[in-house]
């Protein structure tokens, strides 16, 4: 999905893939990045998540990337907090109380961005990607990252011809192969939730699962940024 879909989603307000309460995944699956009180950690395609405040409870700075002005504005306003806003680069960067979030495009990214991130959220960011960018985006992401960086990784497996996305199916064998050049990819948990999807199963999926992965960076990686 390129910009203007993503415009035009927040413009509209649908925005059915945010979520209003804290992801469980996040809470029940973050001590295993073993991220230390006071890490920085990244939410890329962060919309305006609420994952964001969680993280920061935990203790860490947090940084997020997102190409909506509307949902960067909304997540400050939302939580009463009042942000400074400056210009890096080709991104508006707004900041308040250890929460930055980079008001620009992903792919813009460079590994001075990211420099002191040792933990990554993914909920929304690799199944909200077509095909043809999934391999650039873990690419770029494999790039921006320090060695011995973490990232956990929420997926969704369906048949991916009974609906078109987003969100995308990434099956297993997708996120080994984006990833196991320069990751050692370790399945975490499954979860059968399509009894709990109304939407999907209205659409006429007939297998969803989640799949919670922990992605851990080699500390040689083979990855230069994507262009």
């Amino acid at each position: 999905m390129h910009a203007d879909f993503w415009h035009e989603r927040w413009q509209r307000n649908q925005i059915g893939f945010h979520q209003d309460a804290v992801n469980p995944y996040l809470s029940t699956y973050w001590p295993a990045l073993d991220a230390g009180q006071g890490a920085r950690a990244f939410v890329p395609l962060c919309g305006k998540t609420v994952d964001m405040r969680w993280l920061r409870s935990q203790g860490h700075t947090v940084l997020g990337v997102e190409i909506s002005p509307l949902a960067v504005q909304a997540f400050f306003a939302e939580h009463d907090l009042p942000a400074t806003v400056r210009e890096v680069g080709r991104f508006r960067v707004y900041e308040a109380d250890g929460i930055c979030i980079y008001c620009g495009d992903f792919f813009d990214l460079t590994p001075d961005d990211l420099a002191g991130v040792s933990a990554v959220f993914d909920r929304a960011s690799l199944v909200a990607l077509p095909p043809d960018m999934r391999s650039r985006y873990a690419a770029h992401m494999q790039a921006l990252l320090a060695p011995e960086s973490r990232v956990l990784l929420v997926a969704f497996d369906y048949p991916q011809h009974e609906m078109q996305g987003p969100p995308f199916s990434v099956q297993a064998h997708e996120v080994q192969a984006l990833y196991e050049r320069g990751c050692e990819v370790s399945l975490l948990h499954t979860a059968d939730i399509l009894a709990q999807e109304p939407h999907f199963r209205a659409k006429g999926i007939t297998r969803l699962e989640e799949k919670i992965y922990r992605l851990t960076f080699n500390s040689h990686q083979e990855f230069s940024c994507a262009s």
